[in-house]
């Protein structure tokens, strides 16, 4: 093998090209190139690991642990994925992400230690980020779980508490194309004898299956924790624990408080190592942010900003936006992957939009904006036929997209950027919009 000419100071975008052209597809299922190069790393965590999977609620899952465990005084390192603008996103210690010259030297430390293994880009980068983790002076470790679970490269680590979302068909040429085959992939994450919080409030009998082949300690939503609230406050109810009186999560979406339940119930299972306050839970969920998740940016028109990208996303990302209230219009922003089930993603908002805007995205693997329509006009058999027919504008670029979107919008209107985290990234790439109203005055 050709050493490679990179170095611990080589910039990380270098570092990222050369991980991509190193494997010759971009997604490999099996485990064991990323154990052992994980092993030749010497990569141990010493302090407590939650792993999070799931079909959607990852992020969300995610953001609220951190906070939470902040709040609390504990230094929390954190592995997110993908990123919305910059790498660098994916690696948070102790809230503020990583500097990239900091990744370069766990770059080459991968490097010199794959020797003869080829790696995929995901698989690099996540050891990379991995070994920078465990050599941070910290007190907890979160890391989201990519694609299923079973054969993700996180779940070359050992988690303490695996915490699975919720489980609907994505990735379906991956991980199978019913919830019982999926939920077998993601159990991939369990560990014997420790716990596992199930967030999905049905979930498939593979994962409790598999689950209790492990002798696991099962925390599952409705049965061993349960949320309930009124319209001011919510409680969280475990074992032998009730959290009342909270505060609704920062983060908005209906199912937001599930994934709140699964944060606190992971975080009560590692109560005798991470002893966790009221007011932490409190002021945790209140300052919790996450970009990109049914994020409201105030202006006129109103911009919500969700990187809903497969039909139970989309599902709940219309149920949100029913919530909001009344628009005299709305307009889309939509770019998405080629490989997702594109007419079911149009479906739930297809008497909802009057305006969609389709854009190209810079990945191999995204539908064009002819694609898009092709998937759209489908969709719209379920258009109500008492409604007008929508207009369908194309774009190269979403950024382009939304300024059309806001040139055409009242400033009652509303506009929605969803498909993916490359439409919502794109639209960020330069700084939060702030849409004015031009049609004022």
């Amino acid at each position: 093998m050709t050493a490679s000419p990179l170095n611990a100071t080589s910039p990380l975008a270098d570092w990222l090209a050369h991980c991509a052209a190193l494997h010759p597809t971009s997604m490999d299922l099996s485990l064991e190139r990323t154990v052992e190069v994980a092993r030749r790393l010497g990569i141990v965590f010493r302090v407590p690991l939650i792993s999070v999977a799931g079909t959607n609620g990852k992020g969300s899952t995610c953001a609220m642990l951190e906070s939470i465990a902040r709040q609390a005084g504990w230094r929390v390192g954190l592995y997110q994925k993908p990123e919305l603008v910059r790498f660098e996103e994916r690696c948070r210690i102790d809230g503020t992400p990583i500097e990239a010259a900091a990744l370069s030297p766990h770059f080459a430390a991968v490097e010199a230690a794959r020797g003869e293994i080829s790696l995929t880009q995901f698989e690099f980068s996540t050891l990379a980020i991995a070994r920078a983790l465990s050599l941070a002076e910290l007190d907890l470790v979160i890391l989201e779980v990519g694609l299923g679970g079973r054969f993700d490269a996180v779940n070359a680590f050992d988690a303490d508490v695996a915490v699975i979302t919720s489980i609907a068909l994505d990735h379906t040429e991956w991980l199978g194309d019913t919830r019982e085959a999926i939920g077998f992939e993601k159990a991939g994450i369990l560990r014997a004898g420790r716990p596992v919080v199930v967030g999905d409030p049905q979930p498939p009998h593979t994962l409790l299956d598999h689950a209790a082949a492990l002798g696991c300690d099962v925390w599952q939503q409705g049965r061993d924790f349960s949320v309930s609230g009124d319209p001011q406050q919510w409680r969280w109810e475990g074992r032998g624990r009730r959290w009342s009186g909270l505060a609704y999560p920062a983060l908005r979406g209906a199912n937001q408080l599930l994934n709140a339940g699964s944060a606190l119930a992971a975080l009560e299972a590692l109560r005798e190592r991470l002893p966790i306050t009221a007011q932490a839970v409190r002021t945790g969920l209140a300052l919790v942010e996450l970009p990109g998740r049914f994020q409201i940016v105030p202006g006129q028109p109103a911009l919500v900003l969700d990187v809903a990208h497969n039909p139970q996303a989309v599902g709940a990302l219309a149920l949100n936006l029913d919530q909001m209230g009344f628009h005299p219009r709305n307009h889309a922003v939509v770019g998405a992957m080629r490989d997702k089930a594109l007419v079911e993603l149009f479906r739930p908002l297809v008497a909802l939009v009057d305006h969609w805007h389709l854009t190209a995205l810079p990945t191999a693997r995204a539908a064009t904006p002819a694609e898009l329509e092709a998937a759209l006009h489908e969709a719209l058999a379920l258009r109500p036929a008492s409604l007008p027919p929508p207009a369908i504008h194309h774009h190269a670029q979403p950024a382009q997209a939304l300024q059309a979107a806001a040139a055409a919008a009242d400033p009652a209107d509303r506009i929605v950027v969803f498909g993916s985290f490359y439409t919502v990234g794109g639209v960020l790439r330069d700084g939060l919009p702030r849409l004015g109203a031009p049609h004022l005055g």
